[in-house]
Formats: C-alpha cells, sequence, structure tokens
C-alpha cells in the first residue's frame, strides 16, 4: 500500500515483503513459522482474576492518568527493576501496549523547524517499524543508523555529522534491542545522553525486553539518567514481561515535562485503557514470580537453540529479547530457501533494514541476516531448528 502526503516515504512492512516473498510458493513440508514476535503462554490466574472481578468496569470511561492503584503499581515496578524514584502522580501514565506510545511519542518533541531545516529523529537501522511510522506521521525527517557487528549492534548515533545532530529533536534506542538482542552499557548510555544535552534531543528508549534476558538483567536508561530524568521517555511492556500481548498494556515514564505534554495529547487522541485491564496490569505488574517463570522458559529455548544450531559460525546467543539474528550471508535467500525446503518460515533481516545506498541491497545492514523467534512451545520450536540446520549445512542451492 501506497500511502499519501508524509506516510509516502515510509518503507514497505517487514511481513508485506515477506508475504510477497512467499506468495504462490509452496512450503516444502508443513509450515511452521518462527517469523513472528508473538509471546504466547497461559495467562497467569491472578490476571483472568482481575479482570473477572473488575468486569462490571467495562461500562465506565477510564482515566487518562491510569488509577491510583496502576499509577503506584507503575511506579514501583521501576523503582524495583531500575533503583528509579518516580513521581506516580507526574511521571508515569499508562499505554495501550508500548506501540501507542512509542507512535505518539515524535509528536510531542518535534516542531515545525529545527537548527534551520527540518527536523530530524534518529533510528537504528534494522529497526522496529512502528518508529519510522512515527516519524513520519510528525512530518520529521528519519535518519536510519547501522546497528552492525562491528559496533556490538549498537547505532554509533555521536558518529553522525553536525548538519544532521543540530537538527535532531528525537532518537529511538531499543535496548536490548530487536532484532539484534543486544543490550547498552553504561558507557553507551552516558555517550547517549551526553549528546542529547548537547544537542538538546529527546531520547525514546523502548525497554520492552528489559524483563527477558540471558545472564545479568540489562542496564536501563532510568538506571544512568539521573532525576528528573531531563530529555528520556521510556517505554515498557506487559506483552514481553508478562507474555501478555493481548493484554494491550505498558508504560510510558520519564521527564515530568514531557509526560506533561504526553498527558495533553492524550487528553485529545490517546486510546484509554480499560480499568478492568489496569486492574490485570497492577497484578502483573506486581507480581515477579510469573516473570521468572517466563524468562526461564526463554532461558530453555535458548539452551535448545545453542545445542541445535550452536557450531553455525554466524550463531551468537542475544543478550536478551527472544530472537536469534543468524548471519547468513544472504537473508532473503535463505529464508526463501528455509520455506521452499522444509516450510520454516523465518523473517529475512533486510527487510527490518534499510539500504544505505539506495539500489544496492547489500549495504541494508540486516541483509546477511534472518531473525528467528524463539516463541513457540519446545517441541515445535526444537522441529523448527533442527529443519533450520540441516538446510544451513546442506551443500548446493
Amino acid at each position: 500500500m501506497i500511502f499519501p502526503g508524509r506516510l509516502s516515504e515510509l518503507p514497505q512492512g517487514s511481513f508485506a515483503k515477506l508475504a510477497l516473498l512467499f506468495e504462490g510458493v509452496p512450503p516444502g513440508d508443513t509450515p511452521i513459522s518462527l517469523a513472528v514476535g508473538d509471546p504466547r503462554g497461559e495467562v497467569p490466574d491472578f490476571v483472568r482474576e482481575a479482570i473477572a472481578s473488575h468486569a462490571h468496569e467495562f461500562g465506565q470511561y477510564p482515566p487518562i492518568d491510569g488509577t491510583p492503584e496502576w499509577r503506584q503499581a507503575a511506579a514501583g515496578w521501576l523503582r524495583r527493576r531500575f533503583g528509579a524514584e518516580l513521581n506516580p502522580e507526574t511521571q508515569v501514565l499508562p499505554l495501550n501496549g508500548t506501540r501507542e506510545g512509542l507512535f505518539l511519542a515524535p509528536k510531542i518533541v518535534t516542531p515545525e523547524t529545527k537548527g534551520g531545516g527540518r527536523p530530524v529523529i534518529l533510528l537504528p537501522n534494522p529497526f522496529y517499524q512502528c518508529y519510522a511510522a512515527a516519524i513520519c506521521a510528525a512530518g520529521a525527517e528519519p535518519v536510519y543508523v547501522p546497528a552492525r557487528a562491528e559496533n556490538g549492534f549498537l547505532p554509533d548515533f555521536a558518529s553522525l555529522p553536525l548538519s544532521v545532530l543540530t537538527r535532531t529533536v528525537a532518537a529511538y534506542f531499543c535496548s536490548p534491542s530487536n532484532p539484534e538482542g543486544a543490550a547498552a552499557g553504561e558507557a553507551y548510555w552516558q555517550t547517549l545522553f551526553a549528546l542529547a544535552d548537547a544537542y538538546d534531543f529527546t531520547v525514546f528508549a523502548d525497554e520492552c525486553y528489559a524483563d527477558i534476558y540471558q545472564g545479568r538483567p540489562p542496564l536501563g536508561a532510568l538506571q544512568v539518567r539521573r532525576p528528573p530524568f531531563e530529555r528520556l521517555l521510556t517505554f515498557h511492556s506487559l506483552s514481553k514481561r508478562s507474555g501478555l500481548p493481548g493484554l494491550r498494556s505498558g508504560i510510558v515514564a520519564g521527564d515530568p515535562i514531557l509526560m506533561a505534554r504526553f498527558r495533553a495529547l492524550r487528553n485529545y487522541a490517546g486510546p484509554q485503557v480499560p480499568l478492568p485491564i489496569q486492574a490485570a496490569s497492577v497484578a502483573a505488574w506486581n507480581d515477579e514470580d510469573h516473570v521468572r517463570k517466563n524468562r526461564a522458559a526463554y532461558a530453555e529455548r535458548f539452551e535448545l537453540a545453542e545445542r541445535i544450531l550452536g557450531d553455525l559460525p554466524g550463531f551468537d546467543l542475544p543478550k536478551g529479547g527472544f530472537f536469534l539474528w543468524l548471519e547468513v550471508g544472504d537473508g532473503e535467500a535463505t529464508a526463501l530457501k528455509l520455506w521452499v525446503k522444509a516450510g520454516v518460515r523465518v523473517l529475512p533481516g533486510a527487510y527490518m533494514g534499510r539500504e544505505i545506498v539506495a539500489g544496492k541491497p547489500r549495504t541494508n545492514p540486516g541483509f546477511p541476516y534472518i531473525r528467528v523467534a524463539l516463541v513457540n512451545d519446545l517441541s515445535t520450536i526444537s522441529a523448527a531448528l533442527v529443519k533450520i540446520g540441516s538446510v544451513l549445512t546442506e551443500e548446493g542451492p
């Protein structure tokens, strides 16, 4: 689909491209999809009970700010997880999942011009498609900053020319990242915030994978940026942390001045989170047992992946998230080969990236990779990974 106006700059969606790649091509075996990052699992009993006991509240308009119980639970979790003290009255807001917040955020920071030209918003390359849509909708210029292996899959925003940085109003940054699973350390966060201070732009920290990690918990933006968290908005989600994507429940938190703008915008356009969903979210943010079980389930999947694919030259365990980012030479050709030979659906890395030089596919930082989502049950993942290993190690086309 081609949009008019600002949205005409949007790159084609990843899964629209994938559908075209497989169109009319029969799978070589019973299809298994490891393409979509769709967390799956049992809904905790306490979530069911909270929704049921508050079901009568579907008959009420919910408050934009969230209930007092929700605000306390959100601020409490941010304090426990990151050691951050935020005012629950002014520094946290509920979201219909992080995507809603990530899409709205550019609208509160983007003026008509900055630095004598069109405002710029930075984003990693590869990137979550919502970022690009949000930037274009706000009228800003997207600048795609490569996240390559040689930089630990972390975009080098500081390498950008002065002509770009002086026009920058915001930077999207995801840690742990989708698709690579890279996590920023303190030095990286400090450099990013120093850049934001020097050029007066906001950091949009997408940390929806903060509670899915291998080994040590990844460092969060709130642990590095000190109160009042100036020029920072951080986004968190129960979709990943709790395996509850259908709940559509998240948090935006940070700079109280920016949060006031966010609240004002959502009074016009914000899709409020229903009260029974807020009640279930309170229970989920307050509980850690189900999160530990969720994380243990992912650890088991990654151990399985390492046993089956660990000898492949392109295999590397991520620091966080639930994707494998496998270097295979040509991600699109490999994805098609896996479908034709084994019926396994994965996402070519290039479909989450952008060519740096137009018309030269290999300049897309995602070109050599495939993204494999480990969100199915163990038996399904095992069967798919065995097939992937067989196809990737065989000789010939």
